[in-house]
């Protein structure tokens, strides 16, 4: 059995935050970053138990389509595996059927390798950063800037 954190890796938290920032009328009912007591029994070796996964809810009609997220994610080096819909898929083994409990019908689960943890930078990048975001860098470059510093993209 994986040991249980207390707190979610900043990487996991910052996916939902990012997705909520992108789409800010999205449906959160399945979203999920610790486990209950349920499931750590249901699954005591799941990434969820340590605080490298995170679970996405599915709201195509508000912009989050899991489907395209699972097809792209596919490509990000911090993805450990994906699950949606009754498929699983890892860079080792690709897709395959997913024969775990919870098909994952109404989210995307999303694990995270070991030593991505706190690795927050944009989640979504095939779909562009929201006006907050871009604000938000430009004045943070400014403030860098009147320091001698360059900012590194890993710092936004």
């Amino acid at each position: 059995m994986k040991p249980v954190a207390k707190k979610a890796t900043p990487a996991a938290i910052a996916v939902l935050r990012q997705a909520t920032a992108l789409w800010p009328k999205r449906e959160k009912a399945s979203d999920g970053l610790l486990p209950s007591q349920a499931h750590i029994k249901q699954n005591p070796n799941s990434d969820h138990n340590t605080g490298y996964a995170v679970d996405l809810t599915h709201d195509p009609k508000n912009g989050v389509d899991c489907a395209v997220m699972f097809k792209e994610l596919k490509r990000d080096p911090r993805v450990s595996y994906l699950i949606f819909q009754g498929v699983i898929w890892s860079f080792n083994n690709g897709l395959s059927a997913y024969k775990g409990s919870n098909p994952h019908m109404k989210h995307l689960h999303i694990s995270i390798k070991d030593g991505y943890g706190w690795d927050t930078y944009d989640w979504f990048p095939w779909v562009g950063k929201p006006k907050r975001w871009n604000n938000l860098k430009s004045k943070f470059t400014k403030v860098k800037a009147m320091k001698k510093e360059v900012p590194s993209p890993k710092e936004y």
